[in-house]
């Protein structure tokens, strides 16, 4: 496909695009409202379910890397292909389950087809807009799609368990494979790194033994303590190897991920503020539609669409977003992106837990503009620092620091919440019988359970523990604003205003260029 046709196309491979994208956004919230009904319908444990999540996070964050080169090396169209064939037949494998061992592999290979299609709709993207103000604008309208996927999650789950079954969060995934694999093939053009020498295996193992150890050790943290020698030997592991993996790069002749790009403070000041949005969003956001359902009482589909419109934000903002970007660098709307996704976390500090639904509208609305603003610039600046052929890795880098945020959020902002729940519970679980009071100091729906089976005071509990949780979600919503304010300033002190052109540049030099405002 010549130069003229791929420019002409751009805006119809940019909608092909975000449909691949978008079944990533929804299959990372989508399945969560499906957890207790594959509990019942499959008979699964709590550590079944957690895996049912966590073995689609796991594939999919320790393969990024590998992807990426891949697909540099290979072809970005092949990869993304390849993805969707992979996400679709593991899609259609997971539907037909009968066991929670078999839900388990299914997700594993959801998350490696995953692995493939995501850094690829970026790099696919880098490379169909060359012109540097379209590209804002295009990257914008991705970061935008990419979270709306999110926060559509949780509503579409609802409205497809409350009129299918449970299968159906994964068949709704058939249709939008097949759309994204049809324009793919009729638009997308295949663009790779015409120069890439031999795949960096060596480089891509230890990426994923130190990614999948590193993600493993935070997924497990929560449960087992973060102290505990399980968790501990994970977080050695994922030290240790990203440590090699590190000294192998910098040694290989051509590394896989050059690790000098990290002294580019447009690269590695931007990956920091997205770590911390995906913390900050992943974490708060689980535990905030637990307090619709659970506090204020609405059902999985009800939740959902209150926390719906965090898309308007992210639709309305994005472009904003990027349009302001291209009159004065990145800099100015990350940092306001980063200001309003704090200021969306102090309007649900401030309130109490009998506030209503307004306050939780307000909240999402800012964390949409928030993030539309933060993600769209951050996610320019770190692939307008690289090279263009190495625009897969870029985006690899890009989504592998959104998954190890996200995952991190929801642990330590888990254990957290869950600390501040307990303790705060001690008192008035004293006077109940073991097998009550340990689900109902253990978490929220635990006590709700354990409310209704008593005879008396269950209301008494039930407020007790309505006001425990609240006070946790209230801590780790001044733990969000404390991190995207350190987030804000960080951006603001050293994320340039504008980079020096890559093309400009050879590797070597990009690690102490682009430091002036």
């Amino acid at each position: 496909m010549d130069a003229a046709v791929i420019h002409r196309r751009r805006w119809a491979t940019l909608g092909v695009l975000c449909v691949s994208l978008l079944i990533i956004g929804l299959d990372n919230t989508v399945l969560n409202v499906a957890l207790a009904t594959l509990q019942r319908e499959l008979n699964a444990t709590a550590g079944e379910l957690q895996w049912i999540v966590d073995a689609y996070t796991l594939a999919f964050a320790g393969l990024l890397l590998l992807a990426g080169a891949w697909g540099d090396k290979y072809g970005r169209r092949k990869a993304l292909v390849g993805g969707l064939l992979i996400f679709g037949a593991a899609s259609v494998w997971a539907a037909l389950c009968t066991s929670p061992e078999q839900l388990i592999a299914a997700r594993t290979v959801m998350g490696v087809g995953a692995a493939l299609i995501m850094p690829s709709t970026l790099s696919i993207l880098t490379n169909s807009f060359t012109e540097p103000k379209e590209r804002k604008s295009a990257i914008g309208i991705w970061a935008g799609v990419s979270g709306l996927g999110i926060a559509a999650g949780p509503a579409l789950g609802g409205y497809l368990l409350d009129h299918y079954s449970w299968a159906s969060v994964f068949v709704i995934n058939i249709p939008v494979v097949v759309v994204g694999l049809i324009g793919t093939l009729l638009i997308v053009p295949e663009s790779r790194d015409e120069n890439a020498p031999k795949l960096d295996l060596a480089g891509g193992a230890l990426s994923v033994v130190g990614l999948v150890a590193l993600v493993w050790a935070i997924i497990e943290a929560p449960g087992h303590g973060w102290g505990s020698a399980k968790v501990v030997t994970g977080f050695g592991v994922a030290v240790v190897v990203l440590t090699a993996f590190a000294v192998w790069e910098l040694r290989h002749p051509n590394p896989m991920l050059d690790i000098r790009f990290f002294g580019n403070r447009r690269f590695s000041v931007p990956a920091v503020a997205i770590t911390l949005v995906f913390f900050v969003l992943m974490g708060s956001a689980f535990f905030l539609s637990i307090y619709l359902q659970t506090v204020m009482g609405y059902d999985a589909f009800e939740a959902g669409m209150r926390i719906m419109p965090i898309a308007a934000g992210l639709v309305l903002g994005a472009p904003l977003a990027m349009a302001i970007a291209q009159r004065i660098g990145e800099k100015i709307p990350a940092v306001f992106g980063l200001v309003l996704l704090g200021a969306s976390f102090v309007v649900i500090a401030e309130g109490t837990v009998h506030s209503g639904y307004g306050r939780v509208l307000a909240s999402v609305l800012l964390m949409g503009f928030g993030m539309s603003f933060a993600m769209g610039p951050a996610t320019e600046a770190v692939m307008g620092s690289l090279p263009v052929e190495k625009a897969g890795v870029g985006s690899a880098v890009n989504d592998a620091v959104r998954q190890v945020g996200g995952a991190l959020g929801v642990a330590v902002l888990g254990s957290i919440i869950n600390s501040v729940y307990r303790g705060d519970m001690a008192g008035a679980v004293r006077g109940l019988p073991p097998e009550a009071a340990g689900p109902a100091k253990d978490n929220v729906q635990g006590a709700m359970r354990v409310a209704d089976s008593l005879p008396v005071g269950g209301g008494q509990l039930r407020t007790v523990a309505f006001q425990a949780f609240f006070e946790g979600l209230q801590v780790v919503s001044w733990v969000s604003v404390g991190l995207c304010a350190l987030g804000a300033l960080v951006a603001l002190i050293w994320l340039p205003h504008h980079a020096v052109p890559a093309t400009e540049q050879a590797p070597a030099d990009k690690a102490g260029a682009a430091t002036g405002g």
